[in-house]
């Protein structure tokens, strides 16, 4: 479990293997690199007509097996539930199921048994016009080892007493609690946030607050780890947590392995803001960036200022930092360090390079910068990484 509440936020992983970092190692090759490019393919609207759609989600308590199966391993292990409600969008619910309902045999760990669970036993109507029912109710809910909530039918209304009643059910158990989007709306009606950092969709923050001025309100991190309550901001950011408690659970190799078969980014960390307050920057300004940016990942072990990064835009260092950060959220060299750190992870896992020159191929002046960087962004220290994670 991490130390504390850990905010993280969004900064696009450094690519750089040890051969591109000039490191020589003696172990064999990875053929599937734990940190890997952006991959997402350019998705096409449906145009088909939409029909109602009956889904049931049955079976072993989500296990994603067949119920010949005899070899019922559920006791050993982690179950995972999810709540599905009348309205729902089904992005997060289908994040839920995909992440934690598929089975994943090929990485030889016992894996999630999820369980899809609903307040009433009745067929639940989804955005997109199609309905889901669940196979459990609120019992099964709250019995769970993760107990997530992905959202609320309603920001401005009452959560429903029943739910308060299981989610804290849940929370006296010792379940770790999690919401995406506006399911911060439940825990914090259920007093799980109070005197806590959490998060939500950027549109609802506000409202948050002032609903609940007892929760620390961050509007602009994408997920909040506190330990054993964790909140994602909206969509995207909740299968970013998703990928988050993976790690946590299981390590980054397990965690980019399911990544890859999402085709994304395995840790997004740093200081990206969930969103871009000022308008999108023209296109010129953008590719500007972009440039800087594709410079400092190409050789994070040299030396790199904001003057630097800045020349590479062809801009002033002041107009540079606030087109950065608009497009960003973060400044530069916050973001150079987050690339930094992210590129020594896989060495760290997957080579007996000595720490001291591992931070120096990714950059970083000396060891003590290289740990005290280290330690701030991953909670802990770069041996005691290599220990937990190294195969």
């Amino acid at each position: 479990m991490l130390p504390g509440p850990a905010v993280h936020s969004a900064v696009q992983p450094a690519v750089h293997s040890a051969v591109q970092l000039g490191i020589r190692t003696d172990a064999q090759p990875d053929t599937h690199p734990h940190v890997h490019p952006y991959a997402h393919p350019q998705i096409q609207p449906d145009t088909r007509s939409t029909t109602l759609a009956d889904v049931r989600f049955e079976g072993r308590r989500g296990s994603g097996r067949d119920d010949s199966d005899d070899s019922d391993d559920s006791d050993n292990r982690h179950t995972v539930s999810v709540l599905a409600f009348d309205g729902m969008s089904p992005f997060e619910l289908g994040c839920v199921v995909e992440v934690f309902g598929l089975p994943r045999p090929e990485l030889e760990v016992p894996w999630y048994d999820l369980v899809v669970c609903a307040e009433r036993d009745r067929p639940l109507r989804a955005v997109g016009g199609f309905t889901v029912q669940a196979a459990h109710g609120l019992d099964a809910f709250a019995e769970a080892d993760t107990v997530i909530v992905p959202g609320v039918p309603d920001v401005r209304a009452e959560v429903s007493p029943a739910l308060v009643s299981a989610l804290r059910r849940a929370s006296d158990r010792g379940a770790r609690i999690v919401s995406i989007c506006s399911g911060a709306f439940a825990l914090a009606a259920a007093g799980l946030l109070d005197d806590r950092p959490a998060t939500t969709h950027w549109r609802y923050a506000a409202l948050l607050r002032r609903r609940f001025p007892q929760v620390q309100v961050d509007p602009s991190v994408l997920y909040v780890d506190g330990g054993d309550v964790l909140t994602s901001a909206g969509s995207a950011a909740g299968l970013d947590l998703l990928i988050h408690l993976v790690r946590r659970d299981h390590g980054p190799s397990v965690a980019n392995a399911v990544a890859r078969r999402l085709v994304v980014p395995p840790h997004r960390e740093g200081g990206q803001a969930q969103y871009v307050e000022a308008p999108v920057p023209a296109l010129d300004d953008d590719d500007a960036v972009g440039r800087a940016m594709e410079w400092a990942l190409a050789g994070l072990a040299r030396p790199i200022t904001v003057a630097a990064m800045a020349r590479v835009a062809g801009m002033s260092p002041r107009s540079f930092v606030r087109h950065f950060n608009r497009r960003t959220g973060t400044s530069p060299l916050r973001w150079v360090i987050a690339q930094r750190v992210a590129a020594s992870l896989p060495l760290l896992e997957t080579t007996a390079v000595p720490i001291e020159e591992i931070g120096a191929a990714v950059g970083f002046e000396s060891p003590v910068t290289f740990r005290h960087h280290f330690s701030r962004s991953m909670h802990t220290s770069p041996s005691a990484y290599r220990r937990t994670f190294s195969r």
